[in-house]
């Protein structure tokens, strides 16, 4: 399974992982051993998603295929990341909400967690 879909859902994950190995373990060019770990397994995860191309955020899934660990990092990942993918990689960002909105999901911009938002 090798959607187009999913091969963008995996350049964003990458393009996230890349922004946040740069700004926390100083890496050039390729990422550190750990972010390297941490892509790896995040493409593994998004190859096997039973969803395939239907598949849905991983926030918003109601299944939970990362092990703990590896879920609590991808999101310390996003969380630092997120804020910054709209001005390293606009078309990305975009295309990530527009995948939201079209599946029905919803997008929740400018609200906070406690206001109800994402």
């Amino acid at each position: 399974m090798n959607s187009r879909r999913l091969n963008r859902e995996k350049k964003t994950i990458e393009a996230m992982i890349g922004i946040y190995c740069r700004a926390h373990h100083y890496s050039q060019g390729e990422l550190c051993q750990e972010c390297g770990g941490l892509l790896h397994y995040a493409f593994a995860r998004i190859e096997k998603c039973p969803h395939g191309d239907q598949k849905p955020a991983c926030a918003k899934c109601r299944i939970h295929c990362y092990n703990k660990a590896m879920r609590d990092k991808v999101r310390q990942v996003m969380r630092f990341s997120g804020p910054r993918m709209m001005l390293r990689h606009p078309l990305l960002t975009a295309l990530h909400y527009l995948d939201q909105v079209t599946k029905g999901e919803g997008v929740a911009i400018g609200r906070s967690r406690a206001s109800g938002g994402v």
